[in-house]
């Protein structure tokens, strides 16, 4: 079976870095996967993607090294299995905040006896090899994210749910929940949490992932996080964009969606 470079990376305590895809196109999925990026990861939850059209994103990836992820829309087996079964080598699940939860979405991730998924990887077999069943256990990632203060207040017990890879932090969800404005990154409450998750993780050896910026990665970096998303699709071509704007007007015009800077 193809190994799973990302694992393969956080095994020997090396960081992986990623991008994110909200839009809508195996060409712009193409383009993100030839940078060079750890992973890609296709953002089926608040991204404008439905499953036909993830299912030609993750073929375009597939003709790269980058390893393709998947953040499915929510914590339900039906969609996990079937982006595992579409070639994902990795599923991003949100909002997991209690044991029984991760223990499903492991559930999901894993073949018996270590799970209920299953059986019927149709392209995954095709894009990660005929022995797919044999090793798929061991190389597909299943990594629960924590965003919320429920979360964070059974992390420990969470973490300690076999079969969990990675968790990955949602800052934007977590800050809302822990009373701040939605960002990136925030001091205080945020950025206690930000550290106890990276020191949790350490204690259970699982991967600590969050979504960040390539501004951010090394801040990431120092406190522990292996698994740290740096661009997406939708930024790089609004910043890139927007600069060109700049070349021709100066600083006189302002465009583009905030959220993107």
């Amino acid at each position: 079976m193809r190994v799973n470079n990302v694992k393969m990376k956080w095994g020997k305590g090396e960081p992986a870095f990623g991008a994110w895809l909200a839009i809508p196109s195996s060409f712009s999925a193409e383009i993100m996967a030839n940078q060079g990026y750890d992973y890609i990861c296709i953002d089926m939850q608040h991204g404008m993607i439905d499953y036909q059209t993830a299912v030609t994103m993750l073929q375009a990836i597939s003709t790269t090294d980058a390893t393709p992820f998947v953040r499915v829309p929510w914590n339900e087996p039906g969609i996990i299995m079937k982006m595992l079964d579409a070639g994902a080598m990795g599923v991003v699940i949100p909002m997991v905040n209690t044991v029984e939860e991760a223990k499903a979405a492991v559930g999901a991730c894993r073949y018996a006896p270590e799970g209920y998924r299953s059986f019927g990887p149709v392209r995954a077999s095709i894009y990660a090899g005929s022995d797919y069943f044999k090793h798929s256990n061991d190389e597909v990632a299943c990594i629960p994210m924590i965003e919320t203060t429920t979360a964070l207040e059974n992390l420990d017990d969470i973490l300690e749910v076999p079969g969990i890879n990675a968790v990955y932090v949602g800052p934007a969800d977590l800050s809302i929940t822990l009373g701040q404005s939605p960002a990136m990154d925030n001091d205080g409450a945020f950025e206690e949490a930000r550290l106890s998750i990276a020191a949790a993780c350490a204690r259970h050896n699982v991967v600590a992932g969050i979504h960040a910026n390539a501004g951010l990665a090394q801040k990431h970096q120092d406190a522990g996080f292996q698994m740290v998303t740096i661009s997406s699709d939708q930024g790089a071509m609004a910043s890139s964009a927007r600069q060109d704007i700049k070349v021709v007007y100066g600083s006189t015009r302002e465009g583009g969606n905030p959220s993107y800077r």
